[in-house]
Formats: C-alpha cells, sequence, structure tokens
C-alpha cells in the first residue's frame, strides 16, 4: 500500500523510540496496529459492499460476457466443442444411420449369396467328379465283361 520495506520501518521504529520513550514504546505500537486493524475492517466491508451493489445490479454477469467475448482462444474452443459433439452424438435414426443400416444389409446379403454360389460350385463340381467317375466305371465293368 505504502510500498515500506524493511530499512524505512527500522528508521522509523528508531525515530518512534528517541521521540516517545522505550516505556510508551509498546503502547503507542498496540494503538497503531489497532488502528490498522480497523482500517482493514473497513476496507473489507466497502469492499463486500461494493461486490454486493454490484451483483445486484449484474455487473457481474456484464463482466463475465465481456470477459469471454474478449478471449478469441476461448471462443475458437467452444466451437470446436459444440462441432464435436455432433459427431459423437450419432442418431442411428438419422439419414446417414439410415445409409450405413443399408449398407449394412446389403454387404450382409452379398456375403450370403457368395457363401451360397461357392457351396453350390462345390456341389456341382463333386457332382461332375463322380459323373465322370460313374462313366468310368462302366466301361471298366464292359471291358472286365469282355474277358469272360
Amino acid at each position: 500500500m505504502f510500498d515500506l520495506g524493511l530499512t524505512e520501518l527500522l528508521l522509523i521504529g528508531i525515530v518512534a523510540l528517541i521521540i516517545v520513550g522505550p516505556k510508551d514504546l509498546p503502547v503507542l505500537f498496540r494503538r497503531v496496529g489497532e488502528f490498522v486493524g480497523r482500517m482493514k475492517g473497513m476496507a473489507r466491508e466497502f469492499t463486500s459492499a461494493m461486490n454486493d451493489a454490484a451483483d445486484e445490479a449484474g455487473m457481474k454477469d456484464v463482466a463475465k460476457t465481456m470477459r469471454s467475448a474478449s478471449n478469441p482462444i476461448k471462443t475458437g474452443l467452444d466451437k470446436v466443442g459444440e462441432t464435436t459433439k455432433e459427431f459423437t452424438s450419432f442418431d442411428p435414426l438419422s439419414e446417414t444411420g439410415k445409409f450405413a443400416l443399408e449398407r449394412q444389409d446389403a454387404s450382409k446379403k452379398i456375403r450370403e449369396e457368395t457363401a451360397k454360389r461357392q457351396n453350390d460350385t462345390k456341389v456341382s463340381s463333386e457332382v461332375t467328379k463322380s459323373e465322370k467317375n460313374n462313366k468310368s466305371k462302366p466301361k471298366k465293368k464292359r471291358t472286365s465283361e469282355n474277358k469272360k
């Protein structure tokens, strides 16, 4: 407040010791301390009264709005937060969600058809192999019948 350093306080103490005397010096310091305490209490009451008046007038809200408007970093981060909320709040019934479900159904149908065709191909190849084997077997019988 007054920006008194150690040397200034020491000088004031020495002057007070010379002027007041060693017997009355503790009483003087006690009274000065009480006076300073009262002044601090009055300053505290005045500050709290001014803060209450500012609260009633809505000055804190205005000050808060002005601080947030003057801080471009916070404003930019607020926009980023709003954008990320849009991405994280995925609604499965939205248009994008409907398209995703349609793609899943289509891919499932394709997999089923592919598996079915592979099974059909395996079965038909086995049937073809067995038919070839069957055709070759009667020829062997015929040759064996000729030998007899």
